[in-house]
């Protein structure tokens, strides 16, 4: 059975040490109550002096200073000897008070690290698996794109380390932030690298994976959805369709193609995915055509995916260097060329979407 419970202003007593109850501590704080962690020989004493007796029935021992405390609402037993929990068990009936049991933190040597795509931005598109690992991280290092707006109530009880990195601007190299997911793990915390999309695509997670490997710390990756596929999604845009296109290839565009990869890409006749591409736009298409691709190719850029300021611009290769100015282009943009852009509604599926800009393709 599921219940929810409203703990706004509620008064609970945990019952652990400080370092097992830290996450079930953190939580229940996030969710509004009033927390006291105890031992279970204190927890005791507390419970029969908020009843404002010497001894609670069946002989557990009370304070001299009688209805000192005020009487819990909730008492959540982490860790100690059975016996203890049965006798506090016992008394908290008798005196109509909850008591519910939780996992105490892991002690252990070494820590873990587990690697979490994001997804896209939109906060429904993290997986249960993301999800789960951040509400059991003891510290978060998270990126400029990564789903934040609630991070402190999906990890109540972790560290939070904002490591994000912007357009030409890298605030923490990748270096340090590799050498802060080791040091924290070696002191046997459970740590979390939140990312946007997935941890593999162009997310640098390779290198964070090698650096646990190389100090013996178990590492795991959660994936997330990749804004390659899901944000010409939210556009309307499907990478692949029958009888249009059977495969898709993604480009990172953060630095110029070569020519070898832009008369391989111009020559699949294939949709092309360009992520971190809105600073070599103008190189790519030039590139594109230099190398055989059609001027009258169709293009899109969806900026800022799966938020409120999403915005899709429709031209072609041939066309969209001419408006650039107009439109004054912004990261983050996924860009998506081939045929099945034709295949976008006017209308995008994804509600948050506005400030819709089409430009008429011409026919195939």
């Amino acid at each position: 059975m599921n219940v929810s419970l409203d703990l706004e202003g509620s008064r609970v007593i945990i019952v652990g040490a400080e370092s097992a109850t830290r996450r079930v501590r953190a939580r229940y704080q996030a969710a509004g109550a009033e927390v006291t962690v105890l031992s279970a020989g204190r927890a005791r004493v507390s419970l029969a002096s908020a009843a404002g007796i010497g001894t609670i029935p069946g002989g557990l021992p009370g304070d001299e200073a009688a209805g000192q405390s005020a009487m819990p609402h909730l008492i959540v037993w982490v860790e100690g000897r059975e016996s203890q929990r049965i006798d506090l068990l016992s008394a908290a009936r008798r005196l109509r008070v909850s008591m519910t049991t939780e996992h105490p933190a892991a002690h252990l040597p070494r820590g873990s690290v587990t690697l979490v795509g994001g997804g896209p931005g939109e906060l429904d598109l993290i997986t249960v698996a993301g999800r789960q690992a951040l509400l059991e991280a003891d510290v978060v290092l998270y990126d400029r794109l990564a789903p934040t707006e609630i991070l402190a109530a999906w990890a109540p009880a972790a560290e939070l380390i904002d490591v994000g990195k912007a357009p030409g601007h890298h605030a923490v190299p990748q270096q340090e932030i590799e050498a802060i997911i080791v040091e924290r793990a070696l002191r046997g915390l459970a740590v979390v690298r939140l990312k946007g999309g997935d941890p593999f695509v162009f997310g640098r997670g390779g290198e964070e994976v090698q650096a646990c490997r190389d100090n013996q710390i178990p590492v795991t990756v959660v994936p997330g959805v990749t804004s390659a596929i899901s944000v010409p999604a939210a556009a309307g845009i499907p990478v692949t369709h029958r009888n249009v296109s059977r495969a898709f290839t993604v480009i990172s565009g953060h630095a110029p193609l070569s020519p070898d990869e832009l008369t391989h890409l111009s020559g699949l006749g294939s949709t092309i995915v360009l992520l971190m591409g809105v600073g070599t736009l103008v190189q790519t298409v030039a590139g594109l055509q230099t190398h055989g691709m059609r001027s009258s190719m169709p293009l899109a850029i969806v900026e800022r995916g799966y938020s409120i300021h999403q915005r899709t611009t429709f031209s072609t290769v041939g066309e969209i260097t001419s408006h650039l100015a107009a439109i004054s282009l912004r990261s983050p943009a996924v860009i998506i060329i081939g045929e099945v852009v034709r295949l976008a509604s006017g209308e995008t599926p994804n509600q948050g979407a506005v400030d819709l800009i089409v430009n008429s393709l011409p026919a195939p």
